[in-house]
């Protein structure tokens, strides 16, 4: 049973920092592109980053340079790191495995950019 897990959201004031982790188990982690994706309330979920299998990445323009997304196929983990965060970056933050048609979720950890 593939499970996505994510972790490392909090509430966290305009200009801070987060890292969000997401532990995945039950699939060949290493040949799974990865990617986070975000959902604020009343807005459809949107693309933030992704990495390839061979590490490559790519990002949303909204993110472009302050978030970095990395994966560690020996801990079967990708992260986001985050980094003067806004207000506009307030949403549940999710996880996605996707190799061909194998595409799994995960369930979700909420970050809040508020004073």
């Amino acid at each position: 049973q593939v499970q996505l897990v994510e972790s490392g959201g909090a509430l966290v004031q305009p200009g801070g920092s987060l890292r969000l982790s997401c532990e995945a188990s039950g699939l060949i982690f290493n040949i799974y592109k990865m990617a986070w994706y975000r959902q604020a309330p009343g807005k459809q979920r949107e693309f933030v980053a992704a990495v390839s299998r061979g590490a490559s990445t790519n990002y949303a323009d909204s993110v472009k340079g302050r978030f970095t997304i990395s994966r560690d196929n020996a801990k079967n983990t990708v992260y986001l790191q985050m980094i003067a965060l806004k207000p506009e970056d307030t949403a549940d933050y999710y996880c996605r495995a996707n190799y061909f048609g194998s595409d799994y979720w995960g369930q979700g950890t909420q970050v809040t950019v508020s004073s």
